[in-house]
């Protein structure tokens, strides 16, 4: 489910300094970093805050920077959550599993034009698009960072190299639900994986930490390298 805590600390605005820019991708308007001739792509499902948030858009810079070329899509076609309005509400009309039918056309548009492997992470909300991908091998590797709505039984379905990124205070996916998600992970020899709870930390930290808050800072800046030298680095091996 979704709680008060997908909502806590939203997005500040933009300081302008991306390096990317605004495509419509399938339908989508799309914030679009790195090299359009880059053979990988890496797609990037943001939480109920949607594809302006400025945190998300660093990290799809950072990705783009290690040769990938990263699509952040606006998956709620200008409706993102607007802090103090009914977030239950806000869900009914933004359910996040048939929203794996959205970003399949952008999948299906960057194959079209010559990107051969494409990976997927997905933050609270978007985790759930992200493993539903990852359940029908549209995506060649996953990730999904303090996931909301993920269940034990997707995780048993996902057929790509994932990491689950947990948080230690995150009643969305509660350590205990992250070890779950990696047990049933073992018992899969044929899906390459990597789980980690990150200390000190909570739910939304990797796109929702506050700037004062150096744990999360710091912790911040590892999954993103263990997203793209790691798990992602999979994707020549394909």
């Amino acid at each position: 489910m979704s709680g008060p805590a997908c909502c806590d600390n939203p997005p500040g605005v933009s300081s302008g300094e991306e390096s990317g820019q605004i495509k419509k991708i399938a339908s989508l308007n799309s914030y679009v970093s790195g090299n359009p001739d880059s053979k990988l792509a890496v797609l990037l499902i943001s939480d109920i805050y949607g594809y302006e948030a400025p945190k998300l858009r660093i990290i799809a810079d950072k990705v783009a920077a290690a040769g990938y070329y990263v699509v952040v899509p606006d998956m709620f076609f200008g409706d993102p959550f607007i802090p103090k309005s009914n977030l239950q509400d806000w869900i009914k009309i933004h359910p996040a599993k048939p929203a794996v039918e959205f970003a399949k056309p952008v999948i299906g548009a960057l194959k079209e034009k010559g990107i051969s492997n494409i990976g997927a992470a997905g933050f609270c909300w978007g985790a759930k698009a992200v493993v539903e991908l990852a359940k029908d091998a549209s995506i060649q590797a996953a990730a999904l960072l303090h996931p909301t709505f993920v269940t034990l039984d997707d995780i048993k379905e996902v057929k790509v190299p994932v990491a689950i990124l947990g948080a230690e205070f995150d009643k969305e996916s509660p350590p205990e639900v992250v070890k779950q998600f990696e047990a049933a992970l073992q018992v899969k020899p044929e899906v390459d994986h990597f789980v980690k709870i990150y200390h000190g930390v909570s739910h939304g930290w990797t796109v929702r930490y506050r700037d004062e808050d150096i744990t999360a800072g710091n912790v911040h800046r590892r999954p993103i390298r263990i997203f793209w030298i790691g798990l992602l680095q999979s994707l020549w091996n394909c």
